[in-house]
């Protein structure tokens, strides 16, 4: 007759284990969570990404502010005989420490429409992804440009373009398509680098193909284009000296 009662305490002593694990459950996604809800609207990459897009861009304004105080100090501090770096306009717009204007060219770089997808075609042929517009940027600079700009924002030689998901990242700024890309230099030897840029053919193919956005407009005279000076951080996260 002792059988039965040992069932019930095993049964009890197997409630109590489940209950007791249930508890330390709790308690590790309480200390995970640290307090938040697991499920909360930051779990959201791309809501995630926005917020820390506008945070970068409200960081960038007051950066820019330090930097033209740091750099009127600068100015104000330095002796009569040292020659202020940003007097060589050349030096300035290579850098992207100054403004630029002058000819050159735009290209625009858009998703295929979103109302038919033709027969063949994956979701990842119909957009445009970050080796299209790294095509586009090394093709420009390989065409003689002198400054550039992606979505506004001064390419300088710590710009690095990424893209998360389908929106392109730069300088902590995210950004949908299309993609507009401004060169200043000779509009013809511009013109002539991107037609000759095999990763750029690549993308035209399937322009034909799938109906991706492409278009090239040129700016005449010297007042053809203006490009903002760099606002942004030049420091480095990680750098490697290749022996």
């Amino acid at each position: 007759m002792r059988a039965p009662r040992t069932r019930t305490l095993v049964r009890r002593g197997a409630v109590a284990g489940v209950f007791a694990l249930a508890g330390l459950l709790f308690a590790t996604s309480a200390l995970t969570s640290r307090g938040t809800d697991l499920r909360s609207d930051t779990a959201d990459l791309g809501a995630l990404v926005a917020e820390r897009s506008r945070l970068n861009e409200q960081r960038a304004e007051r950066v820019g502010d330090l930097r033209a105080e740091v750099a009127e100090l600068s100015r104000a501090a330095a002796p009569a005989d040292v020659a202020d770096p940003l007097a060589e306009p050349a030096l300035g717009i290579a850098s992207g420490a100054l403004a630029a204007t002058g000819p050159g060219v735009t290209v625009v770089l858009d998703d295929a429409p979103d109302t038919v997808r033709p027969a063949g075609a994956s979701p990842d042929d119909l957009v445009v992804h970050q080796q299209d517009v790294e095509a586009v940027v090394n093709a420009l600079w390989a065409g003689g440009a002198e400054a550039m700009s992606i979505m506004d924002q001064r390419v300088v030689s710590t710009s690095a373009v990424r893209c998360v998901g389908n929106v392109l990242v730069l300088q902590g700024r995210t950004y949908s398509p299309p993609y507009r890309v401004s060169a200043i230099g000779d509009p013809q030897a511009l013109r002539a680098a991107l037609d000759a840029s095999a990763q750029v053919a690549v993308y035209r193919q399937y322009v034909d193909a799938y109906g991706l956005g492409w278009s090239v407009q040129a700016h005449e005279g010297a007042d053809g284009l203006l490009l903002p000076a760099f606002d942004g951080s030049t420091a480095l996260d990680v750098a490697r000296a290749d022996a």
